[in-house]
């Protein structure tokens, strides 16, 4: 019987797309969109930022140095974090799930973007119990170090456990922890999956 649900953040709850930032952000360098893109998003450094092993600032202070950047930092995180849209169709969903089944965020996400949307949809995060990512784990999905970290919030057994992520590479390892796993794809068939996988939907 599932008991704790774990939701991915991008492309799950939310759309995103990093070539909006760069869009912003090229106004600032003398670096094409492609370049640009490959400085920011294409190193090791994001890696860093996204496990936690460097802060924001510092993250700005190498973008601003590889992305030949003239903006300030405020200007580049006001862009860098401006790539979410919501996906009604799993937002609409949290709420009526809510009642039955304890909810964990479970996210590969930088401070930034985790401290941005987490405003912007305190709505739908009103109804999460905890709130994962992986420059809190230490680690990044598919890792397994990940999923160990991310458990001790389920507060139930793994085979208790239900995660809903866009990518099978994450599922996959949820799998083997020991959680029962759904990739999700917005075709509008999730509450339908949910209840195949034995989880009842309520009404708002």
């Amino acid at each position: 019987m599932i008991k704790t649900i774990f939701f991915d953040f991008g492309n799950v709850l939310a759309f995103f797309d990093h070539q909006r930032a760069v869009e912003k952000l090229v106004q600032f360098t003398d670096l094409n969109a492609i370049e640009l893109t490959l400085r920011l998003y294409g190193g090791p450094i994001l890696d860093d930022y996204e496990t936690g092993k460097i802060p924001t600032a510092e993250y700005f202070r190498e973008s601003k140095l590889n992305g030949h950047l003239t903006c300030t930092q405020d200007e580049f995180l006001k862009h860098f974090c401006d790539i979410f849209w919501r996906n009604a169709e799993v937002c609409d969903l949290i709420p009526r799930l809510k009642p039955r089944y304890r909810l964990v965020l479970a996210s590969n996400t930088v401070d930034a973007h985790f401290r941005k949307y987490v405003a912007d949809y305190a709505d739908v995060f009103t109804h999460f119990n905890h709130l994962v990512a992986s420059h809190h784990a230490g680690a990044r999905k598919p890792h397994m170090e990940f999923f160990e970290y991310a458990h001790q919030f389920a507060l139930v057994e793994p085979d208790e456990c239900l995660f809903v992520d866009d990518l099978p590479v994450n599922i996959e390892t949820a799998v083997r922890f020991g959680w029962k796993g759904l990739v999700y794809a917005p075709d509008g068939t999730l509450a339908d999956k949910l209840r195949a996988a034995g989880v009842e939907i309520g009404t708002k």
